[in-house]
C-alpha cells in the first residue's frame, strides 16, 4: 500500500511539472469551443443519411452523464444550434465545422504526449489529418450509438406490451445499465485516446492502470460536483454572475482533463518503475 501511495504521488508530481494545469484548462477550453463544431458536423451526416432528428438525439446522449446543473445550458444551446437549417454535409461550412472540431483532439494529444513524455515528429498536416480521421469516427460512432438509443425503447414498449411482468422485473436494472453502458462508453473512449493518439504504440497492459483510475475519479468526481451544485447553487453565481453557467462547465472540464492527464502520468510512472524494476533483477543475479 506504502509504495502504491509513492507511485500515485510520484505521478502527480509528475503531472505537476509537465505542466498538468495549465494543459488541462488549454484542453477543457479546446473541448469546450469544439463541442458545437463536431455537433454540427454530426447534423450535417445525420442529414446526409436522411435522419436530421438523430443529431438531437446524440446531443442529449453525449451531456447525459455530466451532472444537470452543467449539462442543460450547452444541451439548450446546442439544441439552438442543431435545430437551425444548415446545408449539406459538403459545404464549406460542414468542412470547416469538421476541420476546428480536431482541435478539441490536437490538444488532447500535447497533453497526453506531455505525460507520457513524449515528442512528436509526424509533420502537422498529418497530425491534423490524423485528428480529422478520429472525428470522423467519433462522429458516426455517435450517431450509431445514438441510434441503438432511439431502437431501444420502441424494443422496451414491444416487451411491456408482450410480457408485463418480465418488463417489470427488468425496470429495476434500468439505472445500473444506464450507468454501466456510460462507463463502457468512457472506457473505449479513452482506450483509444491512450492507445493512439500520442506518439509511438502503448500495450493495453500498460495504459490499464490510468484508463481504470480516470474512469472512477471521473465518476467520482461527476456524482460529487452535481452534488456540490444542489446543494450550493449560488456560488458560482454570485462570483461569475450571467457566465456561471458557462464557467461551470469551463471548471468542470478542466477537472474531468486533469485527471485524463493524470492517468498519462501514472502510466507512465508505473512503466518506468517496472523498468527499473526489471534492470535490478540481473544485477541482483550476479
Amino acid at each position: 500500500m506504502y509504495r502504491l501511495m509513492n507511485l500515485a504521488y510520484a505521478a502527480y508530481l509528475k503531472f505537476v511539472e509537465d505542466d498538468g494545469w495549465p494543459i488541462a484548462s488549454h484542453i477543457s477550453l479546446s473541448v469546450l469551443t469544439t463541442i458545437f463544431p463536431f455537433l454540427i458536423f454530426v447534423g450535417a451526416v445525420a442529414g446526409f443519411f436522411g435522419t436530421p432528428e438523430i443529431a438531437d438525439k446524440a446531443a442529449e446522449l453525449l451531456f447525459d452523464a455530466w451532472p444537470p446543473d452543467i449539462a442543460e445550458p450547452i444541451a439548450a444551446e446546442v439544441h439552438r444550434v442543431l435545430t437551425t437549417p444548415r446545408g449539406g454535409l459538403l459545404t464549406i461550412g460542414a468542412l470547416l465545422s469538421l476541420y476546428f472540431s480536431a482541435s478539441g483532439v490536437e490538444a488532447l494529444r500535447v497533453g497526453l504526449n506531455r505525460a507520457y513524455a513524449l515528442r512528436d515528429a509526424r509533420p502537422w498536416w498529418l497530425l491534423r489529418l490524423e485528428a480529422i480521421l478520429f472525428v470522423l469516427m467519433g462522429a458516426v460512432a455517435l450517431l450509431a450509438f445514438t441510434f441503438l438509443m432511439v431502437v431501444a425503447p420502441l424494443l422496451w414498449a414491444h416487451l411491456q406490451e408482450a410480457a408485463p411482468e418480465t418488463a417489470q422485473r427488468l425496470a429495476t436494472f434500468y439505472t445500473p445499465v444506464r450507468y454501466g453502458v456510460s462507463s463502457a462508453v468512457i472506457l473505449v473512449v479513452l482506450v483509444i485516446a491512450h492507445k493512439y493518439l500520442p506518439a509511438g504504440r502503448r500495450s493495453l497492459r500498460m495504459i490499464a492502470p490510468g484508463v481504470l483510475v480516470t474512469v472512477l475519479a471521473w465518476l467520482g468526481f461527476g456524482a460529487a460536483f452535481g452534488a456540490f451544485l444542489v446543494r450550493f447553487p449560488q456560488n458560482y453565481v454570485s462570483t461569475y454572475a450571467g457566465l456561471a453557467s458557462i464557467m461551470i462547465a469551463v471548471i468542470f472540464l478542466n477537472w474531468l482533463a486533469a485527471m485524463l492527464l493524470y492517468g498519462g502520468a501514472l502510466n507512465q510512472v508505473l512503466a518506468q518503475a517496472r523498468s527499473e524494476e526489471a534492470d535490478r533483477k540481473p544485477a541482483r543475479k550476479a
